[in-house]
């Protein structure tokens, strides 16, 4: 048996064909029935083009998806406890006493390395649940995952403030209020707009004890030439869901999220249940409460991913979970993410470069090749990082493949000793 070439000549070998066809026009490339799928789908690629509403760049266009959850089958689409997968959940107080600030986070583990993990836009801590029980079985670490300010059950005075450096200081806030001011060794690990915040809190040493960085799908070039996509793409989402169930049968039949068992426990932080009455602004058409049409089945598509966290100390959190007879509700989206827009360039602007000067051990995972920019391109040729490509998914990778995600990060502390494997 031939051995197998290195990883990294792999990847060298990608990087050289994305930079040599840069300037192929792909329409001269296929025939009249590639022409016509495209026209077809066009609408959705045009939505895909920024990863959405998690805002952190890539073409989103996949040809492959899971196909383990295909229809045909009776699947499970009722929502699932972070009890499952965390060991506790509690809210984090910081800032002055008279005007505290309220995060919510999740831990897991008691010893070794403290991965602190940041979602997307969107998300919340809940995006992290599979893959904090796939890592804390390969390595020994303790998980903190919370809620950006917005987002989730997170609870701040300036909800609206989204700012790199506020969200940043949040970071280290709530590290520092849970760990005092001599943490265990700290690794990072951001996705989308998280992935930039994690960049950014590293790059000005917020946090301290912080020995390495983990960005996800998180690319400067092409989330800034997409921007321009997102608003269009909150406009024509659904606005309003009949039940959490619909809600989560949307979520993986759109292809927003392609784990069912991920979507079970995390789609429940995108929306929150309202009385009928509180919702005569949400257009009832039948697109938005009647269940998932076809148009939005198609299994390529990629749509946002917001998740909520299920209360402990409120019971009434737990009642939302279930539909009660007789009862008109429906269910809204939890954060507009169209009143961010101002933050939404600097969020990404520079950040590969701040990446690449992180004078850290990095890893970049990718949903695919093409997400990489002329700068990361450069640096992976380099050697500056490490990098995993973790096809078939779509961009909300560690939800998609979170034992491929485990195995890429276990790897990575492994490699640089910061944890040691679990036995």
């Amino acid at each position: 048996m031939l051995p197998s070439p290195a990883p990294v000549d792999f990847c060298v070998l990608l990087l050289s064909l994305k930079l040599g066809s840069r300037d192929r026009d792909p329409d001269q490339e296929c025939g009249p029935e590639t022409q016509e799928k495209k026209k077809k789908k066009g609408f959705y690629r045009r939505m895909q083009l920024c990863d959405l509403c998690d805002l952190s760049g890539g073409t989103m266009w996949e040809e492959n998806f899971d196909t383990e959850q295909e229809v045909g089958t009776q699947l499970d689409y009722s929502p699932v406890s972070w009890t499952e997968y965390f060991d506790q959940m509690e809210d984090v107080s910081v800032g002055p006493a008279d005007c505290r600030d309220v995060f919510r986070v999740y831990k897991a583990g008691s010893q070794g390395p403290l991965l602190v993990l940041l979602h997307g836009g969107g998300h919340s801590a809940l995006s992290w649940a599979v893959f904090t029980t796939a890592i804390s079985s390969r390595v020994n670490c303790r998980v903190l995952a919370m809620d950006l300010r917005g987002h989730g059950a997170t609870s701040v005075r300036q909800a609206g403030d989204f700012s790199t450096h506020t969200m940043a200081s949040d970071v280290a806030n709530v590290v520092r209020a849970c760990f005092g001011e001599t943490p265990p060794p700290v690794v990072l690990i951001g996705h989308g707009v998280g992935g930039a915040i994690a960049v950014h809190t590293a790059s000005n040493a917020h946090v301290p004890n912080t020995v390495g960085l983990v960005a996800i799908d998180v690319v400067e070039g092409s989330a800034m030439d997409a921007l321009h996509s997102i608003q269009n793409f909150l406009k024509l989402r659904p606005k309003s869901f009949k039940s959490m169930d619909h809600a989560i049968e949307w979520s993986v039949k759109s292809g927003q999220i392609r784990n069912l068992e991920s979507a079970r426990v995390s789609m429940a932080g995108q929306i929150k249940r309202c009385e009928a009455e509180e919702s005569d602004s949400v257009d009832s058409s039948p697109e938005l409460s009647s269940p998932v049409p076809d148009v939005v089945v198609e299994r390529n598509e990629e749509f946002l991913d917001q998740t909520f966290p299920q209360s402990q100390k409120d019971e009434k959190e737990s009642e939302e979970l279930e539909e009660s007879p007789g009862e008109q509700s429906v269910y809204k989206w939890r954060i507009d993410l169209s009143k961010s827009e101002k933050y939404w360039d600097g969020w990404f602007r520079g950040t590969s470069n701040l990446f690449l000067s992180c004078n850290l051990p990095k890893l970049l995972l990718l949903a695919g090749i093409d997400r990489l920019d002329r700068d990361l391109t450069i640096g992976q040729m380099q050697g500056k990082f490490m990098m995993q490509v973790l096809p078939p998914c779509g961009h909300a990778v560690q939800e998609d493949r979170p034992d491929k995600v485990a195995e890429a990060v276990a790897s990575f502390l492994l490699r640089h000793k910061f944890a040691e494997a679990r036995r």
